[in-house]
């Protein structure tokens, strides 16, 4: 299983629907990348993670599209 499994696995999740509260996608490995200035664990940008709390869950739902599309990129 790869270590993005439980990130991509909660992402369809959250586009099918599935989830009624749109979750955070931390996991608990806060370090960020500085070549692509994501985090490691969640794929997410500072501003992303910064503005979580803030976000409607509209736009936690964006988050995690860009974050599906992050990890597909990252798979190809």
């Amino acid at each position: 299983m790869s270590s993005r499994e439980p990130l991509k696995k909660q992402a369809q999740r959250v586009a099918a629907g599935e989830v009624t509260a749109v979750p955070s996608p931390c996991m608990s490995i806060c370090r960020m990348d500085m070549d692509t200035g994501l985090c490691e664990g969640c794929l997410r940008m500072l501003d992303e993670i910064a503005a979580w709390g803030r976000m409607s869950e509209e736009e936690k739902r964006d988050v995690w599209m860009q974050l599906s599309e992050r990890i597909a990129k990252e798979q190809a």
